[in-house]
């Protein structure tokens, strides 16, 4: 098939008759999804409010996503390659899905960000993505992501895509016509609400003739190619799009299990995301660092109370084995979770009862990753219990409950999730205020002496009670040693955490430029708060000089080049802080003991408690239960 950088060939939008037969006489088997794959509207069912689409995923979906090991460039083969991993090693312990994460349509895509430069799309004569041909090759000849499907399907497991919500904006460009009506791409666009981070799409607008159908159109393609999932990108908040999305896909003629991307949902929408979504994202993208780990706790509790069969909140992808391999962030790597931290993740997932969508890549996997995800008595919480909830959190020491409904028992989850204080802000030669859209010029000239300082730790934290972007740059930042001034990042960073992966030099996390007031800079570190970066001084060295402030990607203001109409409001503030000593406060005890008293579970007496990790039995208790649990560790048990 010909391709232009803009546009590729046709493709033959199958009917649901044209599906295999072996998936045909697998409906018919399942009796209970046919009256859920007509094209019908929702309604109520009679189970306690629950919808059709819920019985879809009844359970937390499980399954494998691209996005933490490939980013936007995984291809064909290692598709298969986590396919065949799955099928061999996971289904048997319920996991089943494959998915395909973001811009799959692409030729020329690129790790550590996206190319946004001159990215080659690939798309139908309607304005649909069809996948790249040189990193999907089996999609020739219009059959798309059918023989990917296929391939899944024939090995017990479910096929899923990520896509962005909107039109393309080549298609607006194009001026493309919406299949099976009068109506072109440029009738039912809007610039307004544009994705701020990849402008591949415009926003559709649910008030013009023809934006329905358009979302159709997508989801008839994708159920002729098979599909059984899809995560819709860019999605949350956007009440109008997600209900198109809704409707287009119980009107697709096949049962596609919906998931709403990214972070930014509110509890407050709850009731709507139950009656539109099997699943929404809870936080932004979640990495391997306890950084990203802490906030999950607050983030899950506050969710618990709205998640059920068929409806899931979602706190993100396992960013578990090996990642990294051609990501957004960071390097090829393990998992940068410790162990103790790893059973944390897996058990607050399992308890929460999250969907598990895992990231590493599963043919690398090691044999303790293999272990995490393959413990049944785990699996089992995350699959079955009812009720999961925080019953308390002291001192950062926290534990949660959930009931097993089958046998009447109830399972308890510890954590401790103390921490050394990692900023002291008492300890600090220099602190901003709190930097906003609102300050002038988004920045602040930093101008200290350091005489004598052997050490230099420039932080970046943020106000935790505002819910945005925590994006900063240190620009052109100096030590002077005599009469010579050299550059900081001439300097190897000892260590650098980061709310995102690890800062960078001289560009930002997507490789944009580093940008404050709508100046760009060539030179400077652009970090994620929290971020504490540590370095070495050379003797000698005096001052430390540098600008710091918001970076620009995160700004919710337009500057020059871009339209005005098409930035979307993103929030963004930051606080700069400077030491020359350890930032850090005293370190808590390596382990904690954790008490639980039986009434606070609503049970009395005397119990029996099992360890689910190891399976071991730790005998019989009275009335409370304590539980030894290492620093950001945890404890799972069922107690008989």
């Amino acid at each position: 098939m010909k391709t232009n950088p803009h546009f590729a060939g046709k493709v033959i939008t199958r009917p649901l008759l044209n599906i295999s037969l072996r998936t045909f006489l697998f409906i018919l088997i399942a009796g209970s999804l046919v009256l859920f794959t007509q094209c019908q509207t929702n309604k109520n069912s009679t189970e306690a409010g629950a919808l059709p689409f819920h019985k879809w995923a009844p359970t937390p979906p499980m399954g494998w996503n691209s996005w933490d090991s490939y980013g936007p460039t995984v291809v064909e083969d290692e598709v298969k390659a986590n396919a065949d991993y799955m099928a061999k090693y996971l289904k048997k312990f319920g996991w089943q899905y494959i998915i395909i994460d973001i811009r799959w349509y692409v030729e020329n895509d690129k790790s550590g960000g996206y190319n946004e430069v001159d990215p080659r799309y690939v798309m139908d004569e309607y304005g649909r993505y069809l996948p790249a041909l040189n990193r999907f090759p089996s999609a020739a000849n219009g059959k798309g992501f059918k023989p990917i499907a296929d391939y899944i399907h024939g090995k017990g497991l479910k096929f899923g895509i990520h896509m962005m919500r909107g039109i393309p904006v080549i298609a607006v460009k194009q001026n493309t016509p919406v299949l099976g009506t009068n109506v072109k791409a440029s009738d039912i666009y809007s610039p307004l609400g544009q994705c701020g981070w990849l402008r591949d799409n415009y926003t559709i607008d649910s008030q013009k003739e023809g934006a329905q159908a358009y979302y159709n159109s997508l989801f008839q393609l994708y159920a002729s190619w098979g599909l059984d999932f899809v995560k819709v990108d860019d999605l949350s908040g956007r009440l109008p799009e997600i209900e198109m999305v809704r409707k287009a896909i119980d009107n697709c003629g096949r049962p596609i299990v919906l998931s709403i991307s990214p972070g930014g949902n509110q509890t407050s929408q709850a009731d709507f995301l139950f009656k539109n979504a099997n699943m929404w994202r809870t936080t932004g993208d979640f990495w391997d660092n306890w950084p990203q780990m802490k906030p999950q706790f607050a983030s899950c509790a506050s969710w618990a109370a709205f998640t059920g069969d068929g409806h899931f909140a979602d706190a993100d992808m396992l960013p578990l084995g090996k990642i990294g391999l051609r990501a957004e962030r960071g390097a090829p790597r393990m998992s940068g979770f410790t162990k103790d931290e790893q059973y944390s993740l897996m058990s607050l997932f399992a308890i929460f009862r999250s969907p598990l969508m895992f990231g590493g890549d599963l043919p690398s996997n090691d044999a303790f990753t293999l272990s995490l995800i393959t413990n049944k008595d785990v699996l089992y919480v995350n699959q079955h219990s009812k009720n999961g909830k925080q019953v308390f959190r002291e001192s950062d020491l926290i534990a949660w409950s959930a009931d097993d409904p089958k046998q009447g028992d109830k399972f308890v989850a510890l954590f401790n999730a103390q921490d050394q204080i990692p900023i002291d802000t008492t300890k600090a030669v220099y602190k901003s205020n709190l930097i906003t859209q609102d300050t002038p010029e988004q920045a602040v000239d930093i101008d200290i002496d350091v005489t004598g300082a052997r050490k230099l730790y420039l932080v970046v934290t943020y106000d935790e009670g505002v819910r945005a972007s925590h994006n900063a740059d240190w620009i052109e930042p100096t030590l002077t040693i005599g009469k010579k001034t050299i550059n900081l990042t001439d300097l190897k960073w000892v260590k650098a955490p980061a709310g995102r992966g690890e800062p960078i030099l001289n560009a930002t996390a997507r490789g944009g430029k580093l940008t404050i007031g709508g100046k760009e800079y060539k030179n400077g570190i652009s970090a994620n708060a929290t971020s504490i970066i540590e370095y070495d001084l050379p003797v000698g060295v005096t001052r430390f000089k540098t600008k710091a402030g918001l970076d620009n990607g995160a700004s919710a203001i337009s500057y020059p080049g871009q339209d005005p109409n098409s930035q979307r409001v993103r929030q963004n503030n930051a606080k700069f802080l400077v030491f020359i000593e350890d930032p850090a406060g005293p370190v808590p005890t390596e382990t904690a003991a954790i008490n639980v008293k039986f009434d606070q579970l609503g049970l009395t007496g005397t119990h029996t408690v099992t360890d689910l990790w190891t399976g071991e039995k730790l005998g019989k208790f009275t009335n409370e239960f304590t539980g030894t649990i290492n620093r950001h560790g945890a404890g799972l048990y069922r107690i008989h």
